[in-house]
C-alpha cells in the first residue's frame, strides 16, 4: 500500500502541468472566469486533480488568484488568459479532419413550410446551421438563452468539458456542480439526446452519466488512458483480489 501511494503521488507531481492546464481552461470557459475552490476539489477525481491542489495553486499565481469573499468563500480566479489554450477540442479535430466534424452534430432547420426539397439540397441546408459550433471559451452570457447559438453553444461547452475529464465521461451530479459557471439549463439531458452521434447516454433523466462516443472503443474500452486511469485500474485490481492472490502477486513483484 505504501508503494502505491508513493506511486501515485509521483503520477500527480509528473502530471502537475497538465492539471494546471485544465483547471485553466475550465475557468476560460467560466462564467467570469471564477469558480468556487470548493466545487473544483468535489470534483477533483474527475478531473485528475490532487487533493492538495487547493495548496499547489499558490506556486502559479501567473495563472491563478484566490479571493475569499465576505461569508468566507475561496473563489479560485483567472489570472491571465491565454489565447494557446482557448481551442477546443472539437476545433483540433475539425483542423485535422472537417468531414468527420461536420458529421458529430445535427442541428437541422426548422423549415416554415415544406421546401420539397431532395434529400441531398435539405442535407446542404441543414448543414449551414450545424456548423461551426460557437467556441466554448467566448462569451456565452451574451446569447439570447434559447436561440441556436445559445444552444451550439452549450453543446460546446459539454463537448470541452468531458474531454477535460480523465474518462471522458461525467455524471449529472458533476455537471449540475459547474451549471452556473459553465452557463447550462435545465434541459441539458433533452439537449444531449439531440445530439447521438458525438454523446451517449446511460441511466434514466434524473440519473444519467453522459460520455463521448469518440474516446471508446467498439468494445467500450477508453482509447486513450491518462497515467491516473491506468493506475486507477491497477489499484481496483489489486482492490477485488482475494487475500491469496494478493499474497501471490506481492510474492512475484
Amino acid at each position: 500500500m505504501e508503494e502505491l501511494l508513493e506511486e501515485e503521488k509521483e503520477i500527480m507531481d509528473s502530471m502537475e502541468s497538465d492539471r494546471v492546464n485544465k483547471v485553466r481552461k475550465l475557468l476560460m470557459m467560466s462564467k467570469n472566469k471564477r469558480i468556487p475552490l470548493s466545487k473544483i476539489h468535489h470534483c477533483r477525481l474527475l478531473l485528475g486533480i490532487p487533493d492538495d491542489f487547493r495548496d499547489r495553486v499558490a506556486k502559479y499565481p501567473d495563472y491563478f488568484r484566490i479571493v475569499v469573499e465576505s461569508d468566507g468563500k475561496r473563489i479560485l480566479e483567472l489570472v491571465n488568459w491565454d489565447p494557446s489554450l482557448a481551442v477546443s477540442k472539437l476545433e483540433k479535430e475539425f483542423m485535422v479532419n472537417e468531414e468527420k466534424a461536420k458529421r458529430a452534430f445535427k442541428f437541422p432547420v426548422k423549415h416554415g413550410k415544406d421546401l420539397d426539397l431532395e434529400v441531398e439540397d435539405t442535407r446542404r441546408l441543414n448543414l449551414l446551421n450545424t456548423l461551426p459550433l460557437v467556441s466554448p471559451y467566448s462569451d456565452g452570457e451574451r446569447l439570447e438563452l434559447w436561440s441556436l447559438e445559445a444552444e451550439k453553444y452549450r453543446v460546446g461547452i459539454l463537448h470541452e468539458f468531458l474531454s477535460l475529464t480523465l474518462e471522458k465521461r461525467a455524471s449529472i451530479h458533476h455537471i449540475v456542480e459547474f451549471k452556473e459557471e459553465l452557463c447550462l439549463t435545465k434541459h441539458t439531458y433533452d439537449m444531449l439526446k439531440k445530439q447521438p452521434r458525438t454523446f451517449y447516454l446511460a441511466g434514466t433523466e434524473m440519473n444519467w452519466v453522459v460520455f463521448l462516443k469518440d474516446a471508446y472503443d467498439e468494445n467500450g474500452g477508453l482509447i486513450d488512458k491518462d497515467s491516473q486511469v491506468i493506475f486507477n485500474e491497477k489499484l481496483y485490481k489489486y482492490a477485488q483480489m482475494k487475500e491469496g492472490e494478493l499474497d501471490s502477486s506481492v510474492w512475484k513483484s
